[in-house]
């Protein structure tokens, strides 16, 4: 079975109130008619229709305060409660005491050990890699975890050859932020047929979006209206592409932010996971899912099925 992870930084289940929510206010068509026409608020999960599913998952993990990057995504990478291991929830980037779990073991390594295969869709442009050997640049926890695993990190050469994905999906960034003004660009709708075409290589291919958290800091509604119609279009090309027999689309987030743009900070809502697959796939992974930590054992269900 094969899984196409697309993890969204900073994307809650938030309320039907459009002053502040940008998925209660967003054309999201492709969304909504996957979920039978309704939005993603926390008053649609958990949903059940016929290509998709729905469901909170509890970001918080009984700890205190806002939950954060670093272990919240350590708590999906690793199928451990970080958080309440550690007391604290600690981001963006890990801690030595969250790097500790990440490197002892994580998704991609755990699979390998399977025999299973893994990749990182994301390209990094040549002054990531120069920071990171610079020190002036410290790896967050997904391309940490991938590293762990002794996987490589996509490089600006797997962009222009076709074998990754610009952070962004279309690549634009890398010709505007970056100058890199040759580089070649895919539209939402190609971005996600590019993402399958290149999952379907593998056992499990992860994506990482963390323009959604960021969009969320910024409190710009027109901003994130734009994001997420973005999004919806890559969300067409996905789903027009994605065998569902195969296997699972799986896209969730590691703390709420987005849905909530009267606060720059975090907010402790519950995030979505929405899956797209077939009925009986998707009632297996959904069994026991509650809270991040419950993803990873859900995964190596799935592969070893």
């Amino acid at each position: 079975m094969k899984l196409l992870f697309i993890f969204l930084d900073g994307v809650g289940l938030g309320l039907d109130e459009p002053d502040i929510n940008p998925f209660a206010r967003a054309e999201m068509p492709h969304l909504q008619a996957l979920l039978d026409g309704k939005r993603l608020l926390e008053q649609t999960a958990p949903y059940h229709g016929e290509r998709a599913s729905l469901l909170a998952l509890d970001a918080c993990l009984s700890v205190d305060g806002l939950p954060q990057s670093a272990t919240g995504q350590a708590a999906i990478l690793t199928g451990l409660k970080v958080p309440t291991l550690l007391g604290y929830h600690y981001g963006p980037k890990p801690n030595p005491a969250v790097a500790a779990y990440l490197k002892n073991g994580n998704l991609f390594n755990q699979l390998q050990q399977l025999g299973r295969r893994a990749v990182f869709l994301n390209a990094y442009p040549p002054r990531y890699f120069d920071g990171i050997r610079s020190g002036r640049r410290l790896y967050s926890a997904i391309p940490l975890a991938v590293i762990s695993a002794g996987l490589p990190l996509k490089t600006e050469a797997d962009l222009r050859a076709g074998q990754a994905l610009a952070a962004d999906f279309t690549a634009q960034g890398w010709r505007e932020v970056l100058r890199l003004t040759d580089t070649p660009l895919l539209t939402p709708v190609e971005a996600g047929e590019r993402m399958v075409e290149l999952a379907v290589q593998y056992d499990l291919a992860f994506f990482e979006y963390w323009l959604s958290d960021y969009a969320g800091h910024r409190q710009d509604m027109a901003g994130a209206l734009s994001l997420l119609a973005t999004l919806d279009e890559v969300l067409n090309g996905v789903v027009k592409r994605w065998d569902d027999e195969q296997g699972l689309v799986l896209i969730t987030s590691d703390h709420g932010n987005l849905e909530d743009l009267g606060t720059r900070r975090h907010t402790r809502n519950p995030v979505p996971a929405v899956l797209i697959g077939s009925p009986q796939l998707r009632r297996e992974f959904c069994a026991g899912l509650k809270d991040l930590a419950d993803l990873t054992p859900a995964i190596f269900q799935l592969m070893l099925r």
